[in-house]
């Protein structure tokens, strides 16, 4: 029998496997708006293949074979953000956390109803007077350098103070607050805009910044809306629209 037709499940779990791979590229191409240069990948990688696999051009395949080395380094470089992204999500996997807090020792991070609730509640304050907010909860991803771009607090978290920081006429009020376990660690701090074409039109930049910190880390990103006064979460690459007291505080103390 010709070696073409020599397939086994050996065979199927390696083209699955890169079926697979193929589509989680896509969808981090996308969800970074590079899904032009993701096809055009695909186009380069078909060419190398033609070129050096069918037609064996020796030449010509020395070419390709030259530029594939060079552009998978500059393929790290401009994407280091989306590679890093990836990592992060295989490495914050449920299973994978799980077995390396098992060997580690460590807990996961979890947030208690006590220091849930004065976020809640100046949430919902906030929302009856339409005022904008948007607060980043960290978890087991450190944002230190989110902490940076902003001013730091280190204050207790306090239904009041958190209220403050975000009155219109507060210098603090257009930029994101921090909080770590106990702290409200920064104020005014920048996050990372999601170009995520699937997000809804109707959504602002507080919303595509929220989805671009959930994306980038294990955090949960609340976002008052300045227009319509309504409560939404970005966790983990998707939001959470609308959200009363209740359904707010569940999602905050869920395990993370």
């Amino acid at each position: 029998m010709s070696p073409f037709f020599e397939f086994g499940i050996k065979d199927a779990i390696d083209i699955l496997l890169v079926a697979g791979l193929l589509y989680y590229v896509y969808r981090v191409m996308k969800a970074s708006g590079s899904i032009k240069v993701f096809t055009g990948i695909l186009v380069f990688i078909l060419l190398w293949l033609v070129v050096t696999q069918v037609l064996a051009m020796k030449l010509l395949g020395s070419i390709f074979n030259t530029l594939m080395n060079v552009g998978v380094l500059a393929l790290i470089i401009i994407f280091q953000d989306d590679i890093r992204r990836f990592l992060f999500t295989l490495g914050s996997h449920k299973h994978v956390s799980a077995i390396t807090r098992f060997f580690s020792g460590k807990r996961k991070k979890q947030y208690e109803h006590e220091e849930i609730m004065p976020i809640v509640m100046a949430c919902m304050s906030m929302s009856k007077r339409k005022e904008g907010a948007l607060i980043v909860i960290e978890h087991n991803m450190p944002l230190d350098d989110i902490i940076s771009t902003g001013d730091v607090i280190n204050a207790d978290i306090n239904q009041r103070l958190i209220e403050n920081i975000f009155f219109k006429n507060s210098p603090l009020h257009d930029g994101a607050m921090v909080i770590n376990k106990n702290k409200i660690k920064a104020a005014g701090c920048i996050l990372p805009v999601s170009h995520d074409l699937t997000i809804p039109k109707e959504l602002g930049l507080r919303h595509r910044a929220a989805m671009g910190i959930s994306q980038e880390s294990d955090a949960h990103a609340i976002i008052v809306s300045e227009e319509t006064g309504a409560i939404s979460v970005a966790y983990q690459g998707k939001f959470h629209l609308r959200l009363n007291a209740e359904e707010l505080e569940s999602l905050l103390t869920q395990d993370s």
